[in-house]
């Protein structure tokens, strides 16, 4: 198959990234694997489609370094495709590169799924489901029992008058963002710095104030679903744990947070189960689910990573089986193109 992955700005891009540990199991299987970024394609005056993409002359690497540095070299290929040649779009912006110029990225790349859908593309994760997770409101969606007490607003009285009503303390982050920016903890009843983070966070748009869950002391949970279900490979779940470190409120790994294997409980595997209806409406192919307790905390649907942390606690190459998932997706979907039956499959 043909395979392009879609990021914001490959030059940003870095060796460990999810991306080219899946783009090196494409190429150990046989596939064709192709990197662009969000600038990289023209919509002709007849609507036709062409991608400049780069790709690796040599197809045999023992890890993702390898592979990412001959992509970034000078002498890795670059070619055009047709999009309609293609037969996987794998949508992979990370809105924490949609900075300095880029903000356009996120959305550019949903416009290109659409018009690649509609010539035949199998894109994941689907483009009208990523609008419709445009921003952390997706989280607004899902069951009431398996997220934190939550308001959205920019009015700093509200948000007062929320934070009264909780028995605890209260986190404050933006609608628009990622990568833990902008994230602070406001302890029960001290609003002594509340107006001035409130008008910092509202210069960005809406402010999502959130019931403090008390087991973020420990740290979080990054769960991956695939198809809506727990990715579970040779018997090991896709997952791992993040620990807090310091007094940070934070744990994701950029931040200084440690990782060490997860358990999955059957509580967790509850709650995904709850999420599983919305995210296979959606289109949700590969997503990283943060739990803390058992709230989700946030569902990561554009660029879900950390996959090679899971890889590496579990011993399990987690990579190959997304790659043998995709296999599936294009058979399952070549058949039915054929036109040898009249019932699409329910998951493709």
């Amino acid at each position: 198959m043909k395979l392009v992955f879609f990021v914001t700005d490959l030059a940003a891009e870095k060796a460990n990234y999810t991306t080219y540990r899946l783009a090196v199991s494409a190429l150990a299987r046989g596939h064709h694997v192709f990197h662009m970024s969000a600038s990289d394609f023209t919509v002709l005056s007849d609507n036709t489609v062409k991608i400049t993409c780069k790709r690796t002359k040599s197809k045999n690497y023992k890890d993702s370094i390898g592979y990412f540095n001959d992509l970034q070299s000078p002498d890795a290929k670059t070619e055009t495709l047709n999009l309609d040649e293609v037969d996987v779009l794998m949508l992979r912006s990370d809105p924490s590169l949609a900075v300095g110029g880029l903000e356009w990225a996120q959305t550019i790349g949903i416009q290109l799924g659409t018009m690649a859908r509609r010539n035949g593309v199998i894109v994941l994760n689907d483009p009208d489901g990523l609008m419709r997770a445009i921003n952390k409101m997706y989280l607004q969606l899902f069951p009431l029992e398996v997220r934190p007490k939550t308001l959205v607003t920019q009015v700093e009285r509200d948000i007062k008058e929320f934070a009264r009503e909780l028995p605890g303390d209260m986190i404050l982050k933006p609608v628009q963002g990622s990568s833990g920016k902008g994230v602070f903890l406001i302890p029960r009843g001290d609003f002594a710095n509340l107006k001035q983070i409130v008008k910092a966070l509202s210069r960005d748009g809406y402010i999502i104030a959130q019931e403090y869950v008390p087991e973020a002391i420990i740290g979080d949970t990054r769960l991956f679903l695939m198809n809506g279900e727990p990715y579970k490979y040779k018997g090991k779940y896709a997952a791992f744990q993040r620990l807090r470190q310091s007094d940070d409120v934070r744990s994701n790994v950029h931040v200084g947070g440690k990782i060490a294997k997860a358990e999955v409980t059957s509580k967790m595997l509850e709650v995904a189960e709850s999420l599983r209806p919305q995210l296979i409406r959606d289109g949700m192919f590969l997503v990283g689910l943060d739990l803390i307790g058992n709230k989700v905390i946030e569902i990561n649907v554009f660029c879900p990573g950390g996959l090679r942390n899971a890889q590496k606690l579990e011993g399990v190459d987690f990579s190959k089986g997304v790659i043998e998932a995709l296999e599936r997706k294009v058979d399952s979907f070549s058949f039915y193109k054929s036109g040898r039956h009249d019932i699409q499959p329910a998951t493709l």
